[in-house]
């Protein structure tokens, strides 16, 4: 009976699962990025080397960024079975890649101002040293890369974890926002390692100092790309922004087919990487149970939480309205054959 035991009735709130190998894989990128830039800026600074110093300085932003992505992971599995998030704490992850954003957009500055300052005040620059250098931040970046995205090949990954069965085109593989934003941030480094290397080369082949800064500022007009692109895919989910309308089209499309039943209102949010959360209120002149309307919304298996609310037209009953679901339950339905699955969505 509901009054003695409950748990029949409730849900789970973890609607994310945290992915061990994204910890540990972002655990290894920061102590490699970490533990070169430490030796960057140390022996920049025993032979006077500026080329090392920036170079250390520079990765010292993105080991920031990688530590804020490595937090968000530890703090959402830690707090994963906290009630009081009522969606999970997937967004403490989206949170944290929104910060991750926006000091990728600051690196972009960096890059930019150096750059600038450079073309107004040429230096003499040892081009044999900051090859050297080059080399190593891109050998290291390249690392990292490799490391952020490799997937384990027994299925067990969490980027694997949802995609069987139905899925839909517009997930790609871009859900899990956090190694998206440590991925960028590496990426981001080789890419002004790649331009700095053909700069250098070109500058001390053919004498053309110009072009390194040119090559540097011609960088970051990717990075700052990338940088927006994370920012507004991040601030959609924090803001709850229902930005998947083909997945709105197949509840309407599927809850509307009868011909009778119409959606008044609509609400779809993500709660997960590839996992929403949705509250439909709907009118109906043949009203028929929750249950009815949760087997009609089983092919869409990104709905990981379904709150229904059932409403009779009036002008259909003579002017008698009622609202049936998740807010009010018709006299008729008893406790005893009324399951979870008409009251709420046991995920």
């Amino acid at each position: 009976m509901h009054r003695t035991n409950l748990s029949l009735y409730q849900h789970r709130h973890d609607f994310h699962r945290i992915s061990e190998s994204n910890i540990k894989r972002v655990f290894f990128v920061v102590i490699i990025t970490v533990i070169t830039m430490v030796l960057e800026i140390l022996f920049g600074w025993i032979f006077n080397s500026m080329a090392l110093l920036a170079d250390g300085w520079h990765m010292a932003t993105h080991a920031s960024a990688l530590g804020i992505t490595l937090i968000t992971y530890l703090i959402s599995k830690r707090l994963k079975n906290d009630t009081s998030f009522s969606f999970g704490t997937w967004k403490i992850e989206i949170l944290g890649a929104f910060t991750s954003a926006i000091l990728l957009g600051f690196v972009g500055i960096m890059v930019v101002y150096s750059s600038v300052e450079r073309i107004l005040n040429p230096v003499i620059i040892q081009y044999d040293q900051a090859l050297i250098v080059t080399f190593i931040g891109l050998t290291v970046n390249i690392v990292c890369a490799l490391i952020l995205t490799i997937r384990k090949k027994n299925g067990h990954d969490l980027d694997h974890e949802y995609d069987h069965g139905h899925t839909h085109e517009h997930h790609g593989h871009h859900h899990e926002l956090g190694i998206k934003s440590a991925y960028l941030h590496v990426v981001s480094d080789a890419l002004t390692s790649i331009f700095a290397i053909a700069a250098l080369f070109g500058a001390k082949l053919l004498n053309l100092n110009f072009l390194d800064p040119v090559m540097g500022i011609l960088s970051t007009v990717l990075i700052f790309k990338w940088s927006f692109e994370l920012l507004k895919e991040t601030s959609s989910a924090l803001l709850d922004r229902n930005d998947n309308a083909e997945i709105t089209g197949e509840i309407r499309g599927l809850i509307e087919g009868d011909g009778d039943t119409k959606i008044s209102d609509l609400h779809l949010w993500r709660v997960a990487g590839m996992e929403y959360a949705c509250i439909i209120s709907l009118v109906s002149s043949k009203v028929k149970n929750t249950e009815y309307y949760r087997e009609l919304l089983k092919p869409v298996h990104e709905l990981a939480h379904i709150s229904i609310e059932i409403v009779k037209c009036i002008e259909c009953s003579g002017g008698e309205n009622g609202i049936l679901g998740i807010d009010r339950v018709s006299p008729e339905k008893q406790c005893d054959n009324f399951s979870v699955q008409d009251y709420l969505n046991g995920g």
